[in-house]
Formats: structure tokens, C-alpha cells, sequence
């Protein structure tokens, strides 16, 4: 399916060229990711959204590991393999994740084998976010006994936040980056 709205294309302006300098790394070369060009449309909208994005990211209180865990299952469970694969393909085994584990965010439930016990819980955690837009007692009570409550509430905002991600690559029909991973066939 080709993109409703397309990314902005060089050359940009100072202003929007600035902006999505801010969303990338620092001092990379790469151009930047079409999310971030087709937010671009709304600059102040994308301005918005990058202090929780990056706070997210580089200042959070949870494991990198357990963070991308997260991500690539709300991602999988949304169906938003853009978003999957960027991470997938940035993160994942820089944080420790195996191909297969990678692989099962979208294809394993929570009881596969592939999941140690604190993995199981933050797959839980996604899937009942997602299907029933809360968490049961018995769960809340399994994450409070391995997670503080600033890094439960971190946890429930990286869910949503990544929803909302999802749905905008989703509906925007944001086109895969050519270096990113592809949902499992």
C-alpha cells in the first residue's frame, strides 16, 4: 500500500532540518526516518511529542533490554512492522534480545519457553494493555513484585506511547525503511 501522507523530502529548511536533527542520534549521517519526515508536516505537533519520545529512550528508569522487549511486542500486537523493524533492527541485539525472541515478540504468547519469567511479565503486561485496556490484579501484583512503581508507571506510559506511535506509522502508511527487519514470515 503506498503512504497516505509522505514524508517531507530534502532539501529542508533550517527550521525543519533542525528539528529532525533532534530526532535522530547524534552526529550520525543517516537520513532521517520517515516517522519523523511525515511528522514533520506538523512541526509543532512533532516538537510535542519528542520530550516524552526521548525521555523514553534515554532517560528511562527501565533495563534497555526489558524497554525494547516492550516496544517490539506493543509493535507486533499493533501490527506496525515500521515501527517494529526500526527497533528491531536498531536495538535488538545491541540490547541482548535473540534473533528468536526478536522473532516471538510477534509469534510467541507469553508462556513460550523463550520468555524468562520477568520477560513473561512484561509480555503480559502488553497483552492485556492491549486487549482489554487495563491490568488485572494477579498481574499488577506479579510486575510490583520486580518493578518499583515510578518503573510500572514508566512501563504503562511506554505502552501507550509506542500505541500511539503505531497507530499514527499505521494509519499514515509510513513505507518500511530499506535497512529495517520484517516481520516474521
Amino acid at each position: 500500500m503506498n503512504s497516505r501522507i509522505g514524508p517531507i523530502q530534502p532539501p529542508y529548511d533550517a527550521e525543519t532540518a533542525d528539528m529532525l536533527a533532534k530526532w535522530m542520534p547524534p552526529g550520525g549521517a543517516a537520513e532521517p526516518l520517515k516517522l519523523f519526515r511525515t511528522l514533520a508536516h506538523h512541526p509543532e505537533l512533532m516538537s510535542r511529542m519528542r520530550p516524552l519520545g526521548a525521555g523514553l529512550l534515554g532517560k528511562g528508569s527501565l533495563e534497555a533490554r526489558e524497554r525494547e522487549l516492550v516496544i517490539d511486542r506493543v509493535c507486533a500486537r499493533c501490527g506496525c512492522e515500521y515501527e517494529w523493524g526500526v527497533h528491531v533492527a536498531a536495538f535488538g541485539a545491541a540490547v541482548g534480545l535473540s534473533p528468536e525472541q526478536l522473532a516471538g515478540t510477534k509469534t510467541a504468547s507469553a508462556e513460550d519457553a523463550l520468555w524468562s519469567g520477568r520477560d513473561a511479565l512484561l509480555i503480559r503486561l502488553v497483552d492485556e494493555l492491549h486487549d482489554q485496556s487495563t491490568v488485572s490484579d494477579g498481574l499488577w501484583a506479579e510486575l510490583a513484585g520486580q518493578w518499583s512503581i515510578p518503573q510500572i508507571l514508566e512501563l504503562l506510559v511506554l505502552v501507550g506511547w509506542y500505541h500511539t506511535i503505531a497507530f499514527v506509522a499505521n494509519a499514515a502508511r509510513v513505507q518500511p525503511e530499506d535497512w529495517a527487519a520484517r516481520f516474521p514470515g
